[in-house]
This record gives structure tokens, C-alpha cells and sequence, in this order.
């Protein structure tokens, strides 16, 4: 009689060992083939960077609705079902901005300052000039286009002085070349009278020399306070420049947000492991509640804008419906502190009399430490 064989398993590529499930656990391999259709590789990506599958019914909804669930699931090791802390965190900041840039009806604008788009390259090609008849001839081939600008008949009033701060930065920079070559100074032109300057500090040259800077750093500072003045100079005229200056400053002020509030999120963890340093709590733990917690608001956030897009549509046809998403959203407001504050009772285990002490406290501490980064976030977007 023939005896039965059983028939060989599949075999790792990569080290031959047998492979008992999607993964080999003799090196770790993934059994799925890189060559397979785009439409596999497409959804590949999807789950890398949202996990768009079960995960998100699992984290979503006990994420708003259970303060310190996810965490302490996290803490107690339970975490192939729900996404990860910071891709979680990460995925909605940038919906929340993107849908809070949408609000602001931000659109792109070209500038009404003439030079400025070009204002960086004609710097850099000074620094880079070898010689000083280099410096000098550059020096007024910029010139000559900065006049050409200032004559044109049709250029709005508040680009003027804007254009002649450029030139005062151009003949800085200009200057400071020749210096390091040792050569004289450009002289100043011809009836400047240094009338386009008042004593305020918006109308004055830019010149930024901090010596223990490198001397691209001081450029770009003396470049982004030469477009803050400029800004404000159009901000202070009025009208359409005003208005294209101010969603200029919106654009800056958006595209440094998500990085301002990347860095405040170990911040956050660095006041919790202050305040709960008896706990004995890792560092890491407490940036999972950061992470956690910050996704919570960001998820907040952007289901009130998107009620709020609602709210407008359905308002000139329906008024009750507008009227109750209202009171949707004022619930949605008195939720988020007050889910932050069952957070921190539930997954740091103390009384309510030092709970909320303590998230009194972590709450003025992380307010004005956040409003400090808005507030540098809103300078460098001035500055854009």
C-alpha cells in the first residue's frame, strides 16, 4: 500500500525557512510579492499611512467617547486593533488644518511687491560674488530693476516703500560683501535723502549681524523682518492690499502650525512626567497620553468645522436643522475639557481633589506655553 506524504509548505524566500503564517518567523519577511499590480501598491500606502481598515472602527469611536480607554488599552498592551498614537495624531492634525484652511477661504496670491519674489536670489548671487567689481555690477543691475519698479506708473501706493526697504536690504547686503573683500562701501545714490524712511521701525533699513549666527541664518532673518514690514506697511493702507496682506500672513501662519504643535506635544508629556513624577510613569507613557489627547482635540476640531460647513449649507433652507447643529456643537465645546479631565482621573488613579488641582494647573501651565508658540507660529507667518 502507498503511503501518504504530506506535501511541503511554502518556504521563505529570503532564508528558507517554512512559512507558517504572512510573516516568517525566522526573519521576518512579509510573504506578499513587491511585484503585483499598482492597485495593491495604492492600497498598500492607504494602510500605511491612515490604516484605513477595522483599526479605525476600534479606535474612533472609543477614542471621543471613552476618556483614558485607548491609553490605558495601549498601557495594558492591547494595541493591534487600534492605530497607532501618533499616526492617529499626525492624520487628523492635517485634516483639521486642511479643513480649517478651507474656512479661511485662503487662496493663492501673487505679491503685490515688486522684487520680493526674487529678493532671496539677488542676495544670494551678492554673497556669492568673487570679486568686488562683481558685487558692485550686480549690485546695480539690482538697483536698476528696483528703480524700473518704483517708475512704473501703475504700482499700488503701499508697494512703494515696500520696494525701498528692498533696496535698503540689497545695498546692506551688497555692503556687507565688500566688507569681507575689503573693499570700499557702494556709495549712496544720488538724492536719497533717506525720505522714504520715517523713525519708525517698519520704515527703517533691515540689518540683522548676530555674530555667533552663520551668515545665512542672519540673511534669512533680515529677509523675513524685511516681508513683516512689508506686510504691515500693507495691512496699514488699506483695502486690497490689506486684505492680500493679511491672507499672506494666513498662509505663513498655517504652514508652520503643524510643526509648532509637533514640538509642543513632548512639552505636554514633559509637564504630565512633572507633575506625576511620583507615579513612576515612563516618559514614553506620557507622550501616549499626550499623543491621545491632542488626536482628541484635533478629531474635536475637525467635526466642528465640518459641522460647521453643514450649519451653512442647510441654514437658508432648513433654520431648524442649523439650530440644532448649534447645540451640537456648544455640546461638542463643554465635551473636550471636559473629557481631558476624566482622562487624566483615569489613567493617572488619583483623588479628584489633586485631579483636578493638577489639571488646573497643567492646564494654565500647556495654555500659555501653546499661546507662546501661536504667537511665534503668528510672527513667522507675518514674515512669509
Amino acid at each position: 500500500m502507498n503511503q501518504l506524504t504530506p506535501s511541503p509548505g511554502l518556504c521563505c524566500a529570503n532564508c528558507g525557512e517554512e512559512l507558517k503564517g504572512e510573516f516568517c518567523h525566522g526573519c521576518g519577511q512579509s510573504i506578499k510579492s513587491v511585484i503585483r499590480p499598482v492597485s495593491h501598491m495604492l492600497e498598500d500606502a492607504g494602510d500605511l499611512f491612515f490604516h484605513m481598515d477595522e483599526r479605525i472602527v476600534h479606535t474612533l469611536p472609543p477614542l471621543y467617547t471613552k476618556p483614558g480607554f485607548l491609553t490605558l488599552e495601549y498601557f495594558s498592551g492591547r494595541r493591534v486593533r487600534y492605530i497607532a498614537p501618533f499616526r492617529l495624531m499626525f492624520v487628523f492634525c492635517l485634516l483639521a488644518f486642511f479643513f480649517a484652511h478651507l474656512a479661511l477661504d485662503s487662496t493663492p496670491l501673487g505679491s503685490a511687491l515688486a522684487g520680493t519674489a526674487s529678493e532671496r536670489d539677488d542676495i544670494a548671487q551678492l554673497q556669492a560674488a568673487k570679486t568686488a567689481d562683481d558685487v558692485r555690477e550686480l549690485y546695480r543691475e539690482q538697483m536698476k530693476q528696483l528703480d524700473a519698479a518704483l517708475a512704473n506708473p501703475g504700482l499700488p501706493g503701499p508697494a512703494r516703500p515696500a520696494i525701498e526697504m528692498t533696496k535698503d536690504v540689497v545695498r546692506d547686503a551688497a555692503n556687507k560683501r565688500l566688507a569681507e573683500l575689503k573693499a570700499e562701501p557702494v556709495a549712496p545714490e544720488s538724492g536719497d535723502n533717506g525720505s522714504h524712511r520715517s523713525r519708525r521701525w517698519d520704515h527703517s533699513a533691515t540689518v540683522v549681524d548676530i555674530g555667533w549666527l552663520p551668515d545665512a541664518v542672519n540673511r534669512r532673518l533680515a529677509l523675513g523682518i524685511a516681508h513683516l514690514k512689508a506686510n504691515l506697511i500693507q495691512i496699514e493702507s488699506g483695502g486690497p492690499e490689506k486684505t492680500e496682506a493679511l491672507r499672506r500672513i494666513s498662509e505663513g501662519f498655517f504652514s508652520v502650525l503643524p510643526q509648532t504643535l509637533l514640538v509642543m506635544i513632548p512639552v505636554f508629556a514633559l509637564i504630565l512626567k512633572l507633575f506625576y513624577v511620583f507615579k513612576r510613569r515612563l516618559y514614553m507613557e506620557h507622550i501616549i497620553v499626550a499623543l491621545h489627547s491632542h488626536a482628541f482635540l484635533f478629531i474635536s476640531l475637525l467635526g466642528l468645522m465640518l459641522l460647521g460647513f453643514a450649519k451653512d449649507g442647510i441654514r437658508p433652507h432648513f433654520s431648524p436643522g442649523a439650530s440644532a447643529i448649534s447645540l451640537v456643537q456648544a455640546a461638542m465645546w463643554v465635551w473636550m475639557p471636559l473629557y481631558l479631565l476624566i482622562m487624566q482621573k483615569r489613567v493617572y488613579r488619583q483623588g479628584w481633589p489633586m485631579t483636578l488641582l493638577k489639571y488646573w494647573l497643567i492646564g494654565s501651565i500647556y495654555f500659555w506655553l501653546l499661546l507662546f508658540a501661536l504667537v511665534v507660529a503668528a510672527v513667522l507667518g507675518a514674515a512669509h
